[in-house]
């Protein structure tokens, strides 16, 4: 989605973005004590804001650009992304 559209939060830049169910994934949220049955779509690990006004300015993101509904733990994991187009 465009990155006007992040609605749900600020732009995530995250090293790693994979489908929560996935092996890796599920093992990552097993540790954090959530269930990955429960979780659907995309998560994002070390995850960091972006601030997208000032991406003309020199920020970028050179991992995986992110929009996620759930970004309640400090940027170890995000949860319910959807990648962004800068």
């Amino acid at each position: 989605i465009p990155a006007g559209e992040c609605n749900t939060g600020s732009i995530q830049c995250c090293d790693q973005v994979q489908d929560a169910k996935s092996s890796q994934m599920s093992g990552i949220l097993s540790a954090l004590g959530l269930d990955s049955s429960s979780i659907s779509g995309l998560a994002g690990t070390s995850c960091s804001p972006i601030d997208v006004l000032a991406l003309g300015g020199g920020t970028s993101c050179t991992q995986t650009p992110v929009c996620c509904n759930d970004n309640t733990y400090q940027g170890l994991i995000n949860i319910g992304c959807v990648p962004i187009i800068l």
